[in-house]
């Protein structure tokens, strides 16, 4: 299978740098009207077609009818228009990517080319210079933030071995599967500062899940006696999960003050910061669900190795505080795609309850990564699977993320796609818009909230394999889906 086949409109400095960004990965061709420039760009190595590309000449001298991107890169409103209405004369299907000017949008240039041209055109993606500059502003600002907590515990590491190169971390007194997980990934860190490093509890580790997931970390967790020589011996403390209360009862009075770390999720405990020493890292977040979630920020932000046993510990640990990840913060979100790729779902299965296999925590795991988001909208696709019933619990989690209404999740299992949708917008039945959707295809139906819908392989069998049946099949699906919500793509 070749390349896929690019058209970029336009060789100046937009143009050329697109170019520049895709070279090798993708078959690139430049139409260029200015002489000079094509010229120069050829010399470069780049593919050139000399001439106008709003004229159908020079796009069929570049093979429009094969082209499998256009992306036009020009400002000029009306040769944006002209363009646009050439391609679709001449290839309906291939996506268009436009770039905009701030005053203009999509749904401008749409309604214009209908009136001028007395046709309908689809554009498929549209790109503004204030709003894309905006979004990676925004993406800088998240990432800084995400990185700050984590280097403020890296510059707490680094201070703290100026004095000592001993620490202590301490669970609450009966250590939950977040609990251990997030101390064995602190004990990681710290480790990478040149610490020695040991995990205490108070209780007991109870639990079948609890204790496969202590056997399986690997790690000595040591149950200790409250004024135990175990925990006098060391100059520094980390809490983990945990604070100074009623959950914790190995610490006293005098072990408070070398306190040096705490993460933790739960609410902060009134008068904490009179209890600790005032050079303390504290990170405590309230509307994070796992501590898990805080630790896997931490080894993205630090850039620092992650093992797949502490990837799926950590994994499992959000899994259980979230409640089979049934409420999920941004920070819970972000670590679970941080850490999907590298989670042993073969360990995983050793350890978590029955009701999640390890195909669909496998097929969980796609959803997330696949997930393609239309307002408040996602559609995902899982690939080939076994397990159907993976589809339906895919399709329930991901109604949970913060701001979404309605979920359709597919994929396919032996000679079908198997569709599941979810909806918690009262004003959908969701069960009609997959009837609407599928209907003419296969058969779609459900309820006001929740439905499926079927298609057969027979209308994809032209794909020339696997990767293009996946892609085939998520255009057409997401395109009825959305037709039929009455979304609009992009």
């Amino acid at each position: 299978m070749g390349k896929m086949k690019v058209l970029i409109l336009g060789g100046g400095a937009i143009g050329r740098t697109i170019a520049e960004a895709l070279k090798g990965e993708f078959d690139i061709t430049i139409i260029e009207k200015d002489e000079l420039r094509a010229k120069a760009l050829s010399e470069s190595g780049f593919h050139v077609v000399h001439g106008d590309f709003s004229y159908t000449a020079t796009l069929l001298k570049a093979h429009i009818d094969k082209a499998d991107l256009a992306i036009i890169t020009t400002m000029g409103v009306p040769t944006i228009k002209r363009t646009i209405q050439v391609i679709r004369s001449n290839n309906n299907s291939v996506p268009i990517l436009t770039i905009l000017p701030d005053d203009v949008s999509q749904e401008d240039i749409v309604n214009q080319i209908k009136e001028e041209f007395e046709t309908e055109v689809r554009i498929d993606y549209a790109v503004s210079p204030r709003k894309a500059i905006s979004k990676v502003v925004v993406d800088i600002v998240k990432m800084f933030g995400e990185k700050k907590n984590a280097n403020l515990l890296a510059k707490k590491l680094q201070q703290l071995k100026q004095k000592g190169d001993a620490l202590l971390i301490v669970m609450h007194d009966n250590p939950d599967p977040d609990s251990m997980a997030s101390a064995v990934a602190l004990k990681t860190i710290a480790q990478n500062f040149g610490f020695k490093v040991h995990i205490v509890y108070g209780g007991e580790i109870t639990h079948h899940e609890n204790r496969a997931l202590f056997n399986v970390l690997g790690v000595d967790m040591r149950r200790v006696s409250r004024g135990s020589y175990e925990i006098k011996r060391y100059p520094f403390i980390a809490l983990i999960d945990s604070q100074p209360n009623g959950n914790l009862t190995i610490l006293e009075e005098d072990d408070l003050k070398k306190i040096q770390i705490i993460i933790d999720h739960h609410q902060i405990l009134h008068n904490l910061k009179e209890k600790l020493p005032q050079d303390a890292f504290v990170d405590i977040r309230p509307n994070v669900n796992a501590t898990s979630s805080i630790l896997a920020e931490y080894f993205k932000a630090l850039n620092l190795p992650l093992n797949e046993t502490l990837s799926t510990g950590l994994f499992y640990g959000i899994y259980v505080d979230t409640k089979k990840f049934s409420k999920l913060s941004h920070v819970d979100l972000k670590a679970i795609e941080f850490l999907a790729e590298k989670v042993n779902y073969e360990l995983l299965d050793k350890i978590e309850h029955p009701d999640i296999s390890t195909e669909t925590a496998e097929i969980l795991a796609r959803a997330i990564l696949n997930r393609k988001i239309y307002k408040n909208v996602v559609v995902s696709n899982v690939g080939f699977i076994t397990n159907r019933d993976a589809i339906a619990e895919s399709a329930d989690f991901l109604l949970r993320l913060e701001g979404i209404t309605t979920v359709l999740v597919f994929g396919i299992v032996d000679d079908r796609i198997e569709i599941s949708a979810r909806t918690r917008d009262v004003r959908i039945n969701i069960g009609k818009v997959l009837k609407d959707a599928f209907g003419d295809i296969g058969s779609g139906g459900g309820h006001a909230q929740s439905g499926g819908a079927r298609i057969s392989l027979g209308i994809f069998k032209l794909a020339k394999d696997k990767s293009s049946l996946l892609r085939l099949a998520e255009e057409a699906i997401t395109e009825k889906f959305l037709e039929a919500l009455g979304v609009k793509e992009g």
